[in-house]
Formats: C-alpha cells, sequence, structure tokens
C-alpha cells in the first residue's frame, strides 16, 4: 500500500525556522510521557457538542487541561529574563495549526484559557485557524513574508533578537507582526492526526517558554479496571519542560491536575458557571 509522504518542502517558510533556529542543543530539558484514559472526555465532549453544537475536540480539552495545570502550577507560567524568572499574569498558551497538508505551521494563542469555556476556546481557535489559513491574518502575513524574503544565515540573528525582545521583555516587533509574549507559557501541537502514537517536541529557541505537549494518537488499548481486562481509549501525551523552570517533583502536580480533569471532565461545567 502506499502512502503519502508528508515533509517540509526544500525552501518552505517551516523547514528555514528550522534551520534559523536550532544548533547543537546544549541546554536541560526534562522529558516526560503521560497516558490517560480518554472515556470520560470522550463521553463528556460527545455531549457538550450536542449541547453546544460547537465542533469540540480531544485537542481542545487537552489545552484547557494544560491551562489549568499551569495555573495550579505557576513556576511554569512564566519567563526567563536575565537569570530571573518573571511570572505571566494571565494564562495563556498556543496552539500550532496545520497548514497546506502539514507542510507548514501556524501558531494561534488563546489568552486566559484555564477562564475559557471549551466553546469558547473551540470557537476562537476556529476562526483564527480560519483567517489564518485564508490569507487573512495581517501578522501571519508579514512575518511569513519576510521569512521567505530573507537567507537562513540572516534569519537565525533576527529570530534570536525578537524573541529575546518579544519573548523576554514583552516588546511588539511591528515590523515582523510580532506580538509582545507571542506563544505564552505553553505550545500544544497534534501529531496524532498523522497517526503517531507519540512525539517529544524540541524547544524552539526563539519561542521562549517552559512547557511543549504534543498529543498522540487516540488507541483502544487494554487496561485493568476492578479486577478485570477491559478496552479503554487511551491517549498519550509527551511534553518537554524547560529545566530551568520546575524539576521532577513539580511535574508531578501537572500530572495530577491533568488526570484528575481526564478522569472527573464535568468540573470544567462549574467552571463555566463562574
Amino acid at each position: 500500500m502506499r502512502g503519502t509522504l508528508l515533509h517540509m518542502g526544500m525552501n518552505s517558510t517551516r523547514r528555514k525556522l528550522a534551520i534559523s533556529s536550532w544548533s547543537s542543543p546544549r541546554e536541560g530539558n526534562i522529558y516526560g510521557k503521560l497516558t490517560l484514559d480518554a472515556s470520560q472526555a470522550l463521553a463528556y465532549l460527545e455531549a457538550l457538542r450536542e449541547r453546544s453544537g460547537e465542533k469540540i475536540t480531544l485537542t481542545h480539552f487537552v489545552g484547557k487541561a494544560v491551562a489549568m495545570a499551569l495555573a495550579a502550577s505557576p513556576g511554569l507560567n512564566g519567563y526567563i529574563r536575565f537569570g530571573t524568572f518573571h511570572h505571566h499574569d494571565s494564562v495563556n498558551i498556543t496552539y500550532l495549526v496545520a497548514l497546506e497538508g502539514g507542510s507548514d505551521l501556524a501558531k494561534v494563542k488563546v489568552d486566559n484559557a484555564d477562564q475559557k469555556t471549551l466553546q469558547a476556546i473551540a470557537g476562537e481557535l476556529r476562526a483564527a485557524a480560519s483567517k489564518v489559513r485564508g490569507g487573512k491574518d495581517a501578522d501571519f502575513e508579514k512575518a511569513k513574508g519576510m521569512i521567505k524574503m530573507m537567507p537562513t544565515f540572516l534569519l537565525r540573528p533576527l529570530l534570536w533578537f525578537t524573541g529575546l525582545f518579544a519573548s523576554s521583555f514583552g516588546w511588539e516587533v511591528k515590523a515582523l507582526g510580532v506580538t509582545p509574549f507571542p506563544f505564552g507559557s505553553c505550545i500544544i501541537t497534534s501529531v496524532g492526526m498523522f497517526g503517531l502514537d507519540e512525539g517529544y517536541a524540541p524547544p524552539t529557541p526563539f519561542a521562549r517558554v517552559p512547557l511543549y505537549v504534543l498529543i498522540g494518537a487516540l488507541r483502544d488499548k487494554p487496561a485493568a479496571v476492578d479486577g478485570e481486562v477491559v478496552i479503554r481509549p487511551e491517549l498519550t501525551l509527551t511534553a518537554t519542560i524547560d529545566h530551568r523552570f520546575m524539576d521532577g517533583a513539580q511535574g508531578a502536580v501537572l500530572a495530577r491536575v491533568m488526570r484528575d480533569i481526564f478522569n472527573n471532565p464535568q468540573q470544567l461545567d462549574e467552571i463555566a458557571q463562574a
């Protein structure tokens, strides 16, 4: 059986960003994996879709859960400037959206994600993604045009300084269409859509965020429940965490909050009504 090979393209924007962003790894990162029973979350999402009419997916659910976990782990919700940690005033997360059949990516930032309903997050992400894909996002088009025009040896220092100004100082870089703290505290993307069970995201230097979460494929797997083996839908999440922000013990807080929300998704209704 023949399949379709997805690649970045010889001189795509995404490939130029990759070449210009990374060099040999020299920073300390923590890598973690969390496998979650998604049966309660799937049932909750199905009921929520019927009530709201909004197409709400596990991707939206994971983003909401991550935002709540960040709110419970304030040491991760911040940035480092000149070797000093600074706390963000709100929990803002970024979704990466596939463009052109997966050959390129765009970002959609959701502010105050821990306080928004799943319906609001889904609607905001849908509208922003549609705008980007339709070529109507002025900031994205401005940045994309600049990246396409510049050679990689010039793009590398430009990205470094842009990351410093926007993601450490919180300054707007109008010439590139970059807003202050453009990625928030977390970047979320999915490899499950490509049939991959799991993967680990390399930290993007110019983004300067402490947490990257990759959503794997949803699989039916055997699980032990009340002493019996049953088949349950399981979702694998993997995380890349900047070691400067936290250690393994603090990561347990993230895992606990995520498990609690997946096992008891109805608590999101209480937040929506607050």
